[in-house]
């Protein structure tokens, strides 16, 4: 496989790295500003929402630029805001340091998908989001770790710009330039949203993701204060939330090759009752490392459950665009539930945040069996293409 692919899986691992590092360091930052753990989990809601707004318009507004320039700026500008968030001396400058990088956040994704299945198909798309299953695995704790080795939370932004800086050179010397496209008809793609089948899964997909982070987000928060975790005890356990996560998406893989309606329930109530066992033996340390490594095995597989339940049906002119719209959906409901988390943790305390979890799965699980007549996208791909579009994350 091409060096570009796996630079461009580096990318990936970079900024996820950085969106989601900050989860690991919340309690320090809450401390270290004088804010309470809800306000600062706005660092990872914020950041969720810019995407979620910037994702269905930026690719758009970038369509003349080069494509390697634009790689390019994305993690050069990850580079800067990582220092940035390192060197605040104020919750309000680390708030505006995060927010600048998530407004070019949906553009490295959807330029560096297109090159990976331009280049090598779906096995492509694989190995670039590989990056993203790595920086759960591996660039979560370590950023965490790092600060708690160093004794400074601002060991975790040093990191987080490291790795993006090499990412930077890897693009730099590996890439080749790429000029942009001709504008692309978006008048197919849009008939799309016809389609309530379409909107119920992204409904499902924003309850599906707010439900995960309203509790993972405060994960540290829950393992410090319920379990009675030190610092080095929870990055352990954030690596292995992440590496079972690896062997949790694999398996779901092949679950969802199977069948996809069955498996996204039984994803649900699996999450549901890993949740509740946390909620009842969180005080307990030997169960609590039990169950956080099944809750890493179960969690990871919400990202692909939400796309493949999404896309399956979605005919080939459409999937760049509805892509946009999940990044949008995951993003809106990792936001919202990183809000309600953060609600709940502040005003009746972190083991709550579990009961959010729960509830909002159960939603998700009851809208799992609406359905409708044959959606405009099948109606479209019988009468014209005849052949439905295979999610990438299948291939994972």
């Amino acid at each position: 496989m091409k060096r570009s692919i796996y630079v461009l899986a580096l990318g990936a691992f970079g900024i996820i790295t950085t969106e989601f590092g900050v989860v690991g360091i919340l309690p320090t930052i809450s401390r270290q500003f004088g804010v309470s753990i809800d306000t600062a989990g706005w660092l990872l809601s914020a950041f969720a929402i810019t995407v979620a707004v910037s994702s269905p318009f930026i690719t758009s507004f970038t369509s003349k630029i080069n494509r390697k320039f634009l790689l390019c700026l994305v993690m050069s500008i990850f580079v800067l805001s990582n220092l940035i968030s390192a060197f605040s001396t104020n919750f309000t400058m680390l708030m505006i340091a995060r927010i600048l990088p998530a407004i070019l956040h949906p553009l490295f994704w959807n330029i560096s998908i297109a090159i990976a299945f331009k280049e090598k198909g779906a096995k492509g798309v694989s190995t670039v989001m590989l990056g993203l299953s790595l920086a759960t695995v591996l660039g979560i704790p370590m950023t965490t770790y790092a600060a708690d080795l160093f004794h400074d939370w601002k060991a975790s932004f040093f990191l987080s710009s490291a790795i993006s800086l090499i990412a930077f050179m890897g693009l730099l010397l590996f890439i080749p330039s790429i000029p942009a496209e001709k504008e692309k008809s978006e008048q197919n793609q849009l008939t799309i949203l016809k389609n309530p089948l379409l909107w119920i899964n992204l409904i499902s997909t924003i309850g599906t993701l707010a439900a995960m982070f309203s509790s993972y987000t405060y994960l540290t928060a829950y393992l410090e204060e319920i379990t009675r975790m030190d610092g080095a005890q929870i990055s352990i356990m954030l690596l292995l939330f992440g590496g079972m996560g690896t062997l949790g998406n694999w398996l779901m893989g092949i679950a969802l090759n199977r069948n996809v309606k069955l498996t996204t329930r039984l994803f649900l109530l699996l999450l549901i009752t890993v949740q509740i066992l946390a909620y009842l033996l969180g005080g307990a340390f030997i169960p609590m490392v039990i169950i956080v490594s099944f809750w890493g095995m179960i969690h990871t597989g919400g990202f692909l459950v939400s796309n493949i339940r999404t896309t399956q049906n979605i005919p080939h002119h459409a999937l760049e665009f509805v892509n946009s719209l999940l990044t949008s959906s995951f993003n809106i409901g990792i936001s919202l539930g990183a809000f309600l988390g953060g609600i709940v943790s502040s005003y009746y305390g972190v083991q709550y945040v579990l009961s959010v979890s729960v509830l909002l799965l159960a939603a998700t699980f009851v809208l799992s069996f609406f359905s409708f007549p044959k959606s405009i996208a099948a109606d479209e791909e019988n009468d014209n293409e005849k052949e439905l579009a295979v999610p990438a994350c299948e291939h994972m």
